[in-house]
């Protein structure tokens, strides 16, 4: 960008300025966001050329230059220095990140023309800046700049080393969160968009509208040097309990004023709407947004940041790294517990520096930062950041919230059996079922990286009880202070993997006696797909020489993705014989009639039963499977060569797999770099077996390798997701 002042300033000693945003912009990895503003990356110099009347004499002239930060800018605080060429300024003896300016070999002072190398240094509050200068008695408003964590400068808490990593979690903007359930992961395609327009504005905003900004705004800016500070800040505003936050929750079925959380394939559409909307929260949200949004606003400030889903996930309300479930002796889970296990919760992780813990960067790298508001921290709706090599090693004492996300991937689970008089018994104790295929997308591939072993010790060794002892002993000696510085299971617990679905637990309830043996497995006839029925088999099998009579409640309920029931599906209650060597197979049909009003919203089925031996009726087995549904197909075609401003066609197409009409459809698509924001279509009924077919033209105005998300909806199956790659041309 140039700038000429000598139209409105004819007698003035500054001529005019260029800022090289261009050139600078490239150079410091932020001309994806724009080549027009001047947005650098601390650590880095940049270079500006400021063209003045006379010359400039360095042994007689004293150019001194300011930049400032926040409404209450100071020089003690770091959120104002003044340098110049020479550096002769005077500066306060206490001042904090000090620029600096140097005179480089293509200036012509006898000229008065000076090429300047400007850098801010590595420990300066990220943020937006007004420069200034000034030259004898007259000083001039020189510009406005934005600057950066910088991932890339060895000085900066953020650096990140490996180079392929940077380009992962910095740079691309376009990830995969993982949802589902631990043994049906299901890949969803998510656009972060964190260099589309305004989003260094927007982001600006989210740090001004923090709580702490409010109550002292000199501090707070201040603060903004330190990645650990900032991140802790984002975690509060992305969602909206603390006031002001980005999203609000829904985890009811109550979507009035907004959307279904289904129904985002992205984050940029989210953060515009709370940037016009004036700051007013966008409804809904759940934990898979709440990380999304998140990491797209770490990229964007420069912290690397991935997303991360923690399978069979434990929310531990009291802080004694254990959960109870419930269930009924005819297979449905009783009630509800304060303490419970999701299906998945997804977080992210950021990368930083924490000398705050140690000076020998032990816990240094991954730091857990959750978003979704589910405990105080501080008195505060937020999580982290906690080392991941912390909780890792069951350092439940460090800051921030080691205790929570310890628990989360490795409390020990109890299940109790709620007999008809409203008894208890304790049907086991499981320390390996919390926390499975920790998931995050592969550096430079689509792939899933399973990081389980990054979290915990593995599961079953002497070594993970040894620190699972050690974390809830830090806890019990330290209170609640923080210190800164589904495998098969039979009888007796034994393991049984001799069932086709590994996700099926069966465990003997109470026995004064040790029973015999019975095997009990979950078998899918079919792959269970929306729409259609689902089928199962439950298979039983006993190392008894007698015929064994058995009643069996089998139980099936939708679920919610926190691992609560959304509604009993269906029950069914019969006896049978078990001959001595011979399968006792039970067929279970879920028909799509059945199942549709409940599973509407909702991803996963629980299927259970309860087993009870007629000849001795204090021997009984619980079992238990949880199934995701898979989505009907859609199909996505591009047509022709892909180029920067030259309009694309594009094609959608989806069958009603049902046998009933579809209504409320709408088609909605996204993908930065190809649509500003998303583009809703709203659709005709569908009819039973029909197709609907959507040609629509989109002009893309970036290159390289963009993702195309698209996203059916209708009144019976919500938000169906597909995606594409368009290597866009310049």
């Amino acid at each position: 960008m140039k700038v000429d002042w000598t139209l409105n300033y004819p007698n003035s000693v500054f001529i005019g300025l260029d800022l090289h945003s261009e050139t600078n912009n490239k150079e410091h990895r932020t001309s994806e966001i724009s080549v027009k503003e001047l947005i650098v990356r601390r650590g880095q110099a940049f270079k500006l050329t400021l063209r003045l009347a006379p010359p400039f004499r360095p042994a007689f002239d004293q150019l001194t230059m300011t930049v400032v930060t926040g409404e209450h800018p100071s020089e003690n605080l770091g959120s104002m220095s003044r340098f110049g060429v020479p550096d002769k300024v005077q500066r306060s003896g206490s001042a904090k990140a000090v620029w600096r300016a140097e005179l480089q070999r293509s200036s012509s002072p006898e000229t008065g023309v000076l090429a300047l190398a400007i850098t801010p240094p590595a420990a300066c509050p990220v943020g937006e800046y007004k420069m200034s200068a000034k030259l004898g008695e007259e000083e001039r408003d020189l510009a406005t700049l934005s600057v950066l964590f910088n991932p890339w400068c060895p000085e900066d808490w953020v650096f990140l080393p490996d180079e392929a990593e940077r380009q992962e979690y910095v740079m691309n903007e376009h990830g995969i969160i993982y949802k589902g359930v631990d043994k049906y992961i299901d890949p969803t395609h998510w656009d972060f968009g964190q260099f589309e327009e305004d989003m260094v504005k927007i982001c600006m905003k989210i740090l001004d509208y923090n709580v702490k900004h409010k109550q002292n705004p000199a501090d707070d800016v201040s603060a903004r040097c330190n990645p650990i500070y900032v991140s802790r800040v984002v975690t509060c505003m992305i969602n909206s309990e603390n006031g002001g936050g980005i999203l609000k929750g829904q985890w009811g079925m109550d979507f009035r004023g907004g959307v279904p959380p289904t129904h985002w394939s992205g984050s940029y559409a989210i953060l515009k709407k709370w940037s016009n909307s004036v700051f007013s929260s966008v409804k809904y949200g759940q934990c898979w947004v709440y990380a999304a949004v998140m990491c797209s606003v770490m990229r964007l400030l420069g912290i690397p940041c991935r997303v991360v889903t923690n399978y069979q996930s434990a929310h531990d309300t009291n802080k004694n790294l254990t959960v109870d479930t419930y269930y009924a002796d005819y297979g449905v889970r009783e009630k509800d517990s304060k303490d419970s296990v999701w299906n998945y919760h997804v977080w992210v992780e950021g990368w930083m520096r924490r000398p705050d813990l140690a000076k020998d960067s032990k816990y240094d790298g991954w730091q857990v930062l959750d978003p979704t508001p589910q405990e105080k921290s501080d008195g505060m709706f937020c999580c982290g950041p906690a080392p991941v090599s912390a909780i890792r090693n069951g350092d439940t004492h460090l800051k921030y919230d080691v205790p929570f996300v310890f628990a989360e991937v490795n409390a020990d689970c109890i299940t109790w059996l709620v007999k008809r008089d409203g008894s208890m018994v304790n049907i086991e104790t499981d320390s390996i079922k919390i926390g499975q295929n920790i998931s995050t997308k592969s550096v430079g591939t689509n792939d899933r990286m399973n990081i389980t072993d990054s979290y915990k010790q593995k599961e079953g060794t002497e070594q993970e009880r040894s620190i699972f002892q050690y974390a809830l002993t830090r806890l019990e000696n330290e209170g609640q202070g923080e210190t800164c510085v589904g495998d098969e299971k039979v009888g007796n617990g034994t393991n049984m993997n001799n069932g086709s679905n590994e996700n099926a637990t069966n465990n003997q309830i109470c026995s004064p006696t040790p029973p015999p043996q019975l095997f009990i497995r979950f078998e899918e006839v079919s792959k269970p797909v929306d729409g259609e029925d689902v089928s199962l088999k439950l298979i039983l099998n006993s190392d008894s020489s007698a015929t064994r009579r058995l009643s069996i409640s089998v139980a099936v309920q939708a679920m919610r993705f926190t691992g609560q029931p959304a509604g009993n599906i269906l029950s069914e209650a019969l006896e049978q014989e078990l001959l001595p060597g011979k399968d006792l197979i039970v067929p279970i049909l879920v028909p799509f009639s059945t199942y549709q009003k409940y599973m509407i919203g909702r991803e996963s089925m629980n299927i259970s039963a309860v087993i009870t031996d007629q000849q001795k009726k204090n021997h009984m087995f619980l079992a238990e499977t949880r199934i995701v549904l898979m989505k009907p197909p859609i199909s996505i075609t591009v047509f022709g060569e892909s180029r920067v401003n030259r309009e694309m066609t594009a094609e959608v197409l989806f069958q009603n797999p049902g046998q009933e009409i579809l209504r409320d459809c709408s088609l909605t698509l996204t993908g930065s770099g190809l649509f500003n924001g998303e583009l809703i279509t709203r659709l005709p009924d569908l009819l039973p077996n029909n197709r609907v077919r959507v040609k629509f033209h989109f002009v893309p105005y970036k290159s390289g390798d963009r993702t195309l998300l698209v996203d059916f909806d209708c009144a019976s199956f919500r938000d169906i997701k597909k995606s594409c790659t368009v290597i866009v041309k310049p």
